[in-house]
């Protein structure tokens, strides 16, 4: 039965590329926390499988529709997608293979700028996206609007709170944490730039060569502080990083009053994947948020 899977995909790489290939060798690797994730080689080639359950399909069609709509941008590298669909009982999304080093402050200052111009190049009318995707496991609601403020209130914070109350999660007023993020968001006008989505620093590398990637992302439109807020929630990326997007696209001097903000998105998300913890921290962020708006 593996077997058949196997060959199956390997049969639609073949075709995709047009070139034939089969797997002479496959090892497992990290996948992240929601795929399994395998290299497969043959026929001198190497490349990246993702593979979940066969209901994950759709899943993937957008992963692979976001990773195409950044490289169209051509400012940053990200891993080409070859091909991506069910097999049996799965669902794969096969990337290219990039092998990834060690990034020095060149590179990471490289990376900043680089995603400051993909920020700049992805533009849109609207905040959102033709479809919704996923941000890890959990659904992305990306209905299109043309105010900022009440896409990442309702469709962001007020969709992740619905799911935590589900999840049992006690939290404040929801409402009264919807309207107020609302009200601190209503007075500014962002471009709808062309995100990322899931910027943290498992989600972004360095080639051998020294060339910046980004991968795994939860792409859409929005307001670009939201990628950069979220390089600063778990640990934060090295300062040449900073450098670079600032000297190419400077940050909005107010942009420290809306990083919690935004970064409350991927906080109660880690709550509705992983509960523990992250319910006391997604709490801490609503009181800082509600108390700063008296």
């Amino acid at each position: 039965m593996m077997q058949n899977y196997w060959r199956e995909i390997a049969k639609e790489i073949s075709q995709a590329t047009g070139e034939t290939f089969e797997i002479e060798n496959r090892r497992g690797i990290g996948g992240g926390c929601i795929n399994q994730g395998y290299a497969i080689t043959g026929n001198g080639k190497t490349y990246f499988i993702k593979l979940n359950q066969a209901t994950a399909v759709e899943m993937f069609a957008a992963e692979a529709l976001g990773l195409q709509q950044m490289r169209d941008t051509n400012t940053i590298r990200i891993p080409k997608p070859i091909c991506w669909g069910t097999a049996s009982e799965s669902s794969y999304l096969v990337l290219e293979w990039l092998e990834f080093g060690r990034g020095n402050d060149k590179a990471w200052e490289e990376m900043g700028i680089q995603l400051a111009q993909m920020h700049k190049q992805g533009k849109a009318d609207e905040f959102g996206w033709n479809r919704n995707n996923t941000i890890g496991s959990t659904p992305q609601i990306n209905t299109k609007t043309d105010n900022w403020a009440e896409f990442f209130a309702q469709h962001r914070i007020g969709y992740q709170l619905k799911l935590a109350k589900r999840k049992g999660g006690n939290f404040p007023d929801t409402d009264k944490v919807i309207n107020t993020i609302h009200k601190q968001l209503e007075n500014i006008t962002p471009q709808p730039s062309l995100v990322h989505g899931d910027l943290w620093s498992g989600n972004a590398a360095i080639t051998n060569s020294g060339e910046p990637v980004i991968l795994d992302p939860a792409t859409y439109y929005g307001d670009r502080e939201v990628d950069i807020a979220m390089t600063e929630l778990f640990g934060g990326f090295p300062a040449a990083f900073y450098r670079g997007y600032n000297n190419t696209w400077p940050l909005n001097q107010d942009y420290p009053q809306r990083k919690s903000l935004y970064n409350l998105y991927h906080i109660l998300n880690h709550f509705n994947l992983f509960g523990g913890g992250y319910g006391g921290q997604a709490n801490r962020t609503i009181e800082q948020i509600l108390s700063s708006s008296h």
